[in-house]
């Protein structure tokens, strides 16, 4: 039987680490604050009427200009080392993993970030992911950063949701991407899609994973936990979660629950299917 494909999306930024991923080596290489980068990002915002994703892309493009910095690829990925990741991330894929295996279950990790994907794809849990959608630059001839290539906002996060599901995972996919799809032919219903965010950014995504039938979890840190609060009264989530990945954790705990639930709704649909089959069989032989 063939295993059912269940993919698990992730934000990055104070979803898998504390900070935003530019605050630990991007922005202090620069001799700037986190406070005074991100205070840049929005005048440039504010003055040209700019969505921010773009604009933080371009202060980063400006400020490195500014100091002789040279933007490349390689530079952005040597920074992903200093990431800091919650408790538990550096094993959290290999034990979910494992668990979906006993379970009959394939289990795929997808990041959908705001983020620079350069810089995740530099930390060291990247090679987890089937793949990293996330902000990234083109590069010229000299390879250092010339334009935005692709742009990550908010509520264009939703597209990666559609492609993960349709399984159009190029960016390049067009046609296969917007075309009419049965959910028998699509690589990952969405019934098995879990969706992890922290908050107010993730909502576009958790929307659409938990109206479709899959599981929306949000994570907080410390005791911000009635910053997403709302998120459950509102109905646009179906869990809240402390940033703990490690063994045992709550999240541990309710990922293991739903995968579950999953693997039973398969093992049933798989059932049915089957005695349908039977059914028509001897249908057709009288």
């Amino acid at each position: 039987m063939k295993k059912p494909i269940i993919a698990i999306m992730y934000d990055f930024d104070k979803t898998l680490s504390s900070q935003d991923m530019q605050n630990y080596n991007f922005i202090p290489n620069l001799g700037l604050t986190p406070a005074e980068f991100w205070s840049k990002t929005e005048e440039v915002c504010v003055k040209h009427n700019m969505d921010k994703i773009l604009g933080y892309m371009y202060v980063m493009m400006a400020e490195c200009k500014a100091r002789g910095i040279k933007l490349t690829k390689e530079y952005l990925k040597s920074l992903g080392s200093g990431v800091e990741l919650f408790k538990g991330v550096d094993t959290w894929f290999d034990r979910i993993n494992a668990y979906g295996e006993e379970l009959g279950l394939r289990i795929e990790h997808y990041i959908i970030s705001s983020g620079t994907k350069e810089i995740i794809e530099g930390c060291k849990v990247a090679k987890e992911f089937k793949r990293i959608y996330g902000c990234e630059f083109m590069y010229g001839d000299d390879k250092t950063a010339i334009w935005p290539k692709i742009a990550v906002n908010y509520t264009n996060k939703t597209q990666y949701v559609y492609r993960i599901s349709k399984g159009a995972l190029e960016e390049n996919e067009e046609e296969k991407l917007n075309s009419a799809t049965d959910d028998k032919d699509r690589r990952v219903n969405y019934e098995n899609m879990i969706y992890v965010g922290d908050g107010m950014t993730d909502i576009p995504c958790m929307k659409v994973v938990k109206s479709r039938g899959g599981k929306a979890i949000a994570i907080y840190q410390n005791q911000q936990k009635e910053k997403v609060q709302n998120l459950v009264r509102d109905n646009r989530i179906n869990y809240v979660c402390p940033a703990d990945y490690r063994e045992k954790s709550k999240m541990e705990t309710i990922v293991k629950l739903i995968l579950e639930n999953m693997a039973a709704t398969h093992k049933v649909k798989m059932t049915e299917e089957k005695i349908l089959k039977e059914y028509k069989s001897s249908i057709s032989m009288e």
